[in-house]
């Protein structure tokens, strides 16, 4: 029987989609959570090339961490400030060689909410740390940063070798997490990995480690939209998932045939695979029972859009 969702604050608060418009990212939507000075100010602004925070996505053609606001490049510290955050990440959306978005994600914690945001980068034969965010959870920042990752190990080193996202559950337990013991002293439950494909030689991972009490998000979805999975028509298979009303999401059966699927254009998950761009979706039509908002991130293997990955709250 499904369980009401759990009062506490979610750790991602705000999401936005900026999009390339000649040789600026203008606004393409967002979600602000009753930020309305926030809101009122992004939907005037546009970046150019290496510009504020989506425009270093863009330009350094990398996931994106801003820790703190003062004194940064950050172009809307006031109004950020005003909304309780106090880090965002940038995720630019290449397809091949073209930029087809930044998406941003913008969070607020205090001394009370725990979740953890990385970026992972090869170094040839190994996964490093190149930024991360950790709010008050200092000694597993400090194991993160020292810690790396081969080939097929870990969280990132298992996205970084298969190319696609990976949901990890009960990550204080479960012996792929490499900082389990971390994990569970401070109350880390799930985790998220994504590959983030930009040009060039280097590989990128994202990692979302979402706490009990204040959840990156409630909800977690992996759709994989490969030819060889799909056939020839535009879909996506929900092959993994985990929900706070719901519980698991994978398919029951195996071999898949009764995972859920969706087509293009049809529902929030069907937008992205329509457009190939990041969907931010607020309200609660078309989303489960029990959620307003959606944010869907396009994965894609040099030009073709392979797997979105879906968080609500």
């Amino acid at each position: 029987m499904s369980q009401p969702l759990a009062p506490a604050a979610t750790f991602t608060r705000i999401a936005e989609v900026w999009i390339p418009e000649g040789d600026r990212l203008v606004h393409g939507g967002g979600a602000y959570d009753g930020a309305e000075g926030l809101s009122d100010l992004s939907g005037q602004m546009s970046f150019a090339k290496g510009e504020g925070l989506p425009g270093k996505a863009w330009a350094e053609a990398r996931p994106v961490v801003l820790k703190d606001f003062d004194g940064s490049y950050f172009k809307r510290t006031e109004a950020a400030k005003e909304a309780g955050l106090t880090c965002a990440v940038a995720v630019p959306v290449f397809a091949g060689k073209t930029l087809k978005a930044v998406l941003v994600i913008l969070c607020g914690d205090d001394e009370d909410h725990h979740g953890a945001i990385e970026v992972w980068e090869d170094e040839g034969s190994k996964l490093v740390l190149t930024d991360g965010y950790y709010g008050t959870a200092k000694d597993f920042e400090a194991i993160s940063q020292d810690i790396s990752f081969a080939y097929g190990q870990g969280l990132p080193g298992g996205v970084w070798a298969a190319s696609t996202p990976i949901l990890m559950r009960d990550l204080s337990r479960i012996g792929a997490f490499i900082r389990a013991e971390a994990a569970g002293e401070i109350g880390l439950k799930n985790g998220l990995g994504v590959p983030v494909p930009v040009p060039g030689d280097k590989s990128y991972v994202l990692t979302l480690l979402s706490s009990e009490n204040t959840p990156i998000a409630r909800r977690f979805e992996i759709w994989d939209a490969r030819p060889e999975v799909v056939g020839a028509e535009k879909k996506a298979l929900r092959m993994d998932g985990l929900c706070a009303v719901e519980g698991p999401l994978w398919p029951k059966e195996n071999p898949p045939v009764d995972a859920v699927s969706a087509s293009a254009w049809q529902g929030p998950v069907g937008q992205v695979l329509g457009s190939g761009l990041p969907e931010v979706h607020q309200g609660a039509t078309g989303l489960p029972k029990g959620y307003t908002l959606m944010v869907a991130l396009p994965v894609y293997k040099d030009t073709e859009l392979t797997h979105v990955v879906a968080w609500y709250l």
